[in-house]
């Protein structure tokens, strides 16, 4: 399951006419602490950023599912209810879930958020659309740099194991 982090990052834009203005731009990130989402942040916007950025804000995002488009360019909140009946009662009970969509429009954003649930054996009910500001979002990957685990036949995660030095026998004659 994802735990995703909303952070804004304040730079100093320099425009056409070398007046600077300073900008803020929203950024998602897929983070198991506050701490990794801050650094994840400022590793994935660094590159793009001329000068000094800082992270002004972070925040648990409270996004459920996130549905990337090829031919989107804005994020939209859609927030769904999958609807489910209690027998036992006869009543109907709502869950809510925040789902974002990559798209160029509301529109796109509604085709897009219908077409990812099409597989969906729930009943579901689009109750709101809107624009968010993020930017970009950028989800957990497996560092190179860090020992990779790897799954064995009984589906066990096992680490690779470093190299260990070989041992020489134990010879009581030598001392």
């Amino acid at each position: 399951m994802n735990n995703w982090f909303e952070g804004k990052v304040k730079y100093v834009k320099v425009d056409d006419k070398g007046k600077g203005k300073a900008i803020t731009e929203t950024y998602l990130v897929d983070a198991l602490t506050f701490a990794e989402a801050e650094e994840r942040i400022g590793k994935e916007v660094a590159p793009f950023m001329m000068g000094d950025f800082s992270i002004m804000g972070l925040k648990k995002a409270g996004v459920n599912e996130i549905f990337p488009s090829e031919t989107g360019d804005r994020w939209y909140k859609c927030k769904v209810y999958f609807i489910s009946i209690d027998e036992v009662k006869a009543t109907e009970k709502k869950v809510a879930s925040t789902i974002l969509v990559l798209a160029s429009n509301i529109k796109e954003a509604y085709e897009n958020l219908e077409k990812a649930l099409s597989d969906t054996m729930s009943d579901y009910e689009v109750s709101a659309i809107s624009e968010t500001p993020i930017l970009d979002i950028f989800p957990y990957s497996v560092d190179e740099d860090e020992p990779a685990e790897t799954v064995k036949e009984d589906n066990s995660i096992a680490e690779e194991e470093e190299e260990q030095p070989e041992e020489l026998p134990y010879n009581p004659e030598e001392e």
